[in-house]
Formats: C-alpha cells, sequence, structure tokens
C-alpha cells in the first residue's frame, strides 16, 4: 500500500501545542502504537526525570501515536507528570511507523528549538527517571551529538541486533556500538534538522528501519557519538520465531541500503573502536526470563529453505549454499541446523552484495534471507541455552570478530559486481 508523502507528520492541534509554548529546552519523545499496558508508566519516568533532574529549564513530552486502538492515547492523556511540565498526545500524519512517530517529535523540536531531544520506547518496564539525565545531559550540555544505550538484555532478546546489526555495524564503520537499534536515543537538534530534511518518509526509515538510519548516519555524520549504560532493558519483549519477520525486513533492508549510500567510507575502514560508555545507571533491574519457540525457527529454517532453494543456489557461493544444504539436511534427518558464524557472516555479505545490483524487489530480495536468519539465530539459541549473560556476550562478541575477519571477502565481493556491472567480468 502506497502512503502520501506529507510535508509535515504534525498535526494542527501539535502545531498549535508549538505555538502556546513557543519554546522548550529538552523534549522527550514517546513513539507509540497499542502500548496501554506500559505507556502510563514511560510517561510519568519521563515527566520525574525531567523536573527532577533539569529544575527551572522549560520542558516538555510529545507522546506521538500511530493510531493504536486499545487505550494508549487515553492512558497517556491520563498519566501523572510533576507541574511545569508541557505534555502533548497526538497522532502523527503520513506512512505508518515508528519513524514517522520520530520524524514528528524531530519537527516539533526543530520548531521548538530544544538544546536537547531525548526519545525513548513505550513498552519500557525498567525506565527510571536517571535515563532521562543520562540520555539528555550530554547533549544539552553540547559535548555531543548523539548518544545510544548500553543495557543489559536477556540472550535471547534483541536478536536482529545481536544476528545481525551489531556485528555488521561494527563491521562496516569501525565502531563498536552494541545497541545500534536500541531505541532510547539522546541527539542534538543538528542532527534533528538532518533527519527531518531527508526524503526517505515513504520508505522503510519510516518504519523499523528508523533506529539504524538515525544510528549510522550519526556514525558517518558526526564524531560527536557515546553510549551510556542504562542497566537492564526490560520490556515487552518478542519471541523471534513469532514476531519479528516484518520488523526483520525494514530493519535489514535499510542497513542494505545505507551500506550503498556510505560505501566510499566504510570501505576505508579497518578493524573496530570502542565507543565510550560515559556514565552509568546507579541501579537496575534483574533481567527476567524469557523463552522462545526453537522448534518454530528450525521449521521456518527448513520450511524457508524448501521453498527458496533455487534462489538461495543462484544468489550465494557454492561454499555458503553446501553449508546451507548440510544444515538443511541434518534438520531433515532428525538433527538440528548448524549455521556457524562464519557460514552466516559469509550469508549475509553475498546477500548485501546482491541487494546493492538487484534490480527487481528488494523487499523480496531480503524476505528471502529471513530463514536463513531464523537458522542462524535458532543455532545460537542452542549455544548459549546453558550459558549466563555474560557467556552468551562473549558468543555475540566473538561472532561480531568473524564479520569483521570477513569484511575483505565482502569488499572483494563488491569489487567483482562492479566489474561485472561494467562489462569487464562475467560470471
Amino acid at each position: 500500500m502506497a502512503f502520501k508523502n506529507y510535508g509535515s507528520a504534525l498535526r494542527e492541534r501539535v502545531k498549535s501545542w508549538i505555538s502556546r509554548i513557543g519554546h522548550l529546552d529538552i523534549i522527550v519523545g514517546i513513539p507509540c502504537y497499542n502500548n496501554e499496558d506500559t505507556i502510563s508508566h514511560v510517561v510519568t519516568q519521563a515527566g520525574i526525570g525531567l523536573k527532577k533532574f533539569f529544575p527551572g529549564l522549560k520542558t516538555g513530552i510529545f507522546v506521538a501515536d500511530g493510531g493504536s486502538t486499545d487505550n494508549t492515547r487515553e492512558n497517556a492523556y491520563v498519566a501523572e507528570v510533576p507541574s511545569g511540565i508541557e505534555k502533548i498526545v497526538e497522532i502523527y500524519r503520513g506512512t505508518p511507523g515508528k519513524g514517522t512517530s520520530f520524524r514528528a517529535i524531530f519537527e516539533a523540536a526543530c520548531s521548538l528549538n530544544v538544546k536537547a531531544i531525548v526519545v525513548v520506547d513505550s513498552d519500557l518496564r525498567s525506565i527510571t527517571p536517571e535515563w532521562v539525565k543520562l540520555l539528555a545531559e550530554p547533549i544539552f550540555t553540547g559535548k555531543f551529538d548523539y548518544i545510544l544505550p548500553y543495557y543489559k538484555r536477556h540472550k535471547y532478546d534483541g536478536t536482529i541486533t545481536n544476528m545481525l546489526v551489531y556485528p555488521l555495524t561494527r563491521a562496516l564503520y569501525g565502531k563498536r556500538i552494541r545497541q545500534p537499534i536500541g531505541g532510547d536515543f539522546g541527539l542534538s537538534p543538528k542532527l534533528a534538522k538532518l533527519y527531518v530534511s531527508k526524503d526517505v518518509w515513504t520508505t522503510d526509515v519510516a518504519k523499523f528501519g528508523i533506529d539504524i538510519w538515525m544510528t549510522t548516519i550519526a556514525i558517518n555524520e558526526t564524531e560527536r557519538i557515546a553510549q551510556v549504560n542504562l542497566g537492564t532493558k526490560v520490556h515487552d519483549a518478542k519471541d523471534p520465531a513469532a514476531d519479528l519477520s516484518q520488523m526483520f525486513t525494514q530493519v535489514i533492508s535499510t542497513v542494505f541500503y545505507l551500506m550503498g549510500e556510505y560505501r566510499d567510507s566504510w570501505t576505508k575502514i579497518k578493524g573496530s573502536e570502542n565507543v565510550p560508555i560515559i556514565a552509568n545507571v546507579s541501579s537496575s533491574m534483574e533481567i527476567p526470563d524469557m523463552s522462545v519457540n526453537l522448534q518454530k525457527m528450525e521449521i521456518e529454517f527448513a520450511e524457508g529453505f524448501k521453498h527458496f532453494e533455487a534462489f538461495y543456489k543462484a544468489i550465494l557461493s557454492s561454499e555458503a549454499f553446501e553449508g546451507l544444504t548440510h544444515a538443511y539436511i541434518e534438520r531433515e534427518s532428525g538433527g538440528h541446523p548448524d549455521i556457524s558464524a562464519e557460514l552466516w557472516a559469509r550469508i549475509v555479505y553475498e546477500f548485501a552484495t546482491t541487494y546493492q545490483t538487484w534490480n527487481r524487489n528488494r523487499r523480496r530480495l531480503v524476505n528471502i534471507m529471513a530463514p536463513l536468519y531464523f537458522g542462524r539465530t535458532a543455532t545460537y539459541v542452542r549455544q548459549v541455552m546453558d550459558l549466563d549473560w555474560e557467556e552468551a556476550e562473549r558468543v555475540i562478541e566473538q561472532q561480531a570478530l568473524v564479520f569483521e575477519k570477513y569484511k575483505d571477502y565482502l569488499k572483494g565481493l563488491l569489487a567483482k559486481a562492479d566489474m561485472v556491472d561494467s562489462g569487464l567480468l562475467s560470471f
């Protein structure tokens, strides 16, 4: 379905709110959609944080809703915030998605001439007032343009980050940013103006692609980035076997698109470096237990391989295809698919290269990759099921090193694709 590209994501009521209050020093934006169970807590904690840590400043909260069909907006309206904190709850205008919600927040922030912007997810259960301080203060003081979260998550939570976005972002751009799509960020008005100026608001960036789009632009357009340790992230975590297919397509499509946009930059980068963690939350919740449907992930892999086998054979190298075939046969023989970090890195880089030269439906190409993500995630889950958080983190770090190791392989694939495209080489 095509959506109209409105010139602004702000409705008239928000514009009137901006005209009435004129200016804010700090704004907290909360994108939401059907989060009736958590939105009140998030709004209240944000309000307390603004009042406690930034007294004397003019601050506000903008809840940008995607047209929730439950009581999200009603609960946000009645959520208590300290006196003096401006608050508005409104449906944004444009393509439905988290990115459009951010667009509305950034437009409002720019119109209000803020000095710092904070955005936090609406399903958070572990947010405390201190989160607002940690995300806003480095921006407000002018020391940084982009603040990313660092936190503990359950070893099964954030599999798109763990299996793809973290190792790929680290290998490409040389920055060890553990949560590039964490959802909770601080950013400067300079960056917000840059984001708003981009013509991307009918693409996947308007949906779940927004977080990695923001992070990748920040990495490439400013050196003033840092992380803050927010403790444990407790939210409405999703089972990758059941809930993440749409998010996978939108996020990975955006990652692959940005690879092409910033190719001249990342091909010159070798290795990776730490991004400083400049502050730590004073207390943190325990990581709650989480279960995943491992059997369903393995079924998704096997059925996907059977259905798309011809595509995989055409897209992937013989070595990668043989590895996948072996994993499929193992699954069909009563065992479990084993997609190693090395095989996975090759698969990701080969799909990424194909994406750059694909003249057909690129979204379809990424969809074809999804069953392989399920297979890799199932392999990881089996590998870490008896490990604690720190041990599981070491597994993820080892995978990231593998992606760095294979970066030259990716560069060679792209160089070969360029030669084919120019007619200098034929397969």
